[in-house]
C-alpha cells in the first residue's frame, strides 16, 4: 500500500485554495477532499483562516456563518495539532509570525509524520534546506497531482 502524503498547509495556501479552486492550492485541497493526501493544521492556522477569509468575501462569496461553518468543518476533517514547540531554529526566522507555522510542521513530524509544509511564504521557504518546506507548484510538479486522475 502506498504511503499517503501528510501535508501541513499554511494559511495562504488554504485561502488560495478556497478562493481560487482552479489554482494549484485549489487542486491540493481537491486531492485532500478525494483522500489522496492528508492535511495537518494547527489551531493557529485555523484561527488565522477564520480571521482572514472575510477579507476575501468578494472572491468566495461566503457569509460570516458560512466561514464559521467551513473552518469548523475543516477542523473536524483534518488532523489538528498544537503549534507550540521549542524551536531551535526560531532565531533564523525572518518573520516571528511564521514561528507557529514552522512549529506545526515540527510537531506534526514528531507526532506521526508530516511530509511537507506547503507554503508560498519566502521567509519559510528560506528554511527549505533544513526542513521539508515546499511551494504548492513544486509539490504539485513532484507528486504528479495526487488525486487528479
Amino acid at each position: 500500500m502506498a504511503h499517503t502524503l501528510r501535508l501541513v498547509l499554511d494559511t495562504k495556501v488554504l485561502l488560495s485554495g478556497v478562493a481560487y479552486p482552479g489554482s494549484i492550492p485549489g487542486k491540493i485541497l481537491t486531492a485532500w477532499r478525494n483522500g489522496s493526501v492528508e492535511v495537518v493544521l494547527s489551531p493557529f492556522i485555523l484561527d488565522e483562516l477564520r480571521r482572514v477569509l472575510p477579507r476575501l468575501k468578494h472572491r468566495h462569496g461566503l457569509s460570516a456563518a458560512d466561514i464559521d461553518d467551513l473552518v469548523d468543518a475543516l477542523s473536524f476533517q483534518v488532523e489538528v495539532i498544537e503549534a507550540q514547540a521549542e524551536l531551535g531554529p526560531e532565531k533564523d526566522l525572518r518573520d516571528a509570525n511564521d514561528q507557529p507555522i514552522l512549529a506545526t510542521l515540527l510537531n506534526a513530524q514528531r507526532a506521526g509524520g508530516a511530509d511537507y509544509l506547503i507554503t508560498g511564504d519566502k521567509d519559510l521557504l528560506a528554511l527549505a534546506d533544513r526542513f521539508a518546506i515546499i511551494t504548492p507548484a513544486a509539490f504539485w510538479a513532484a507528486h504528479g497531482g495526487p488525486g487528479s486522475d
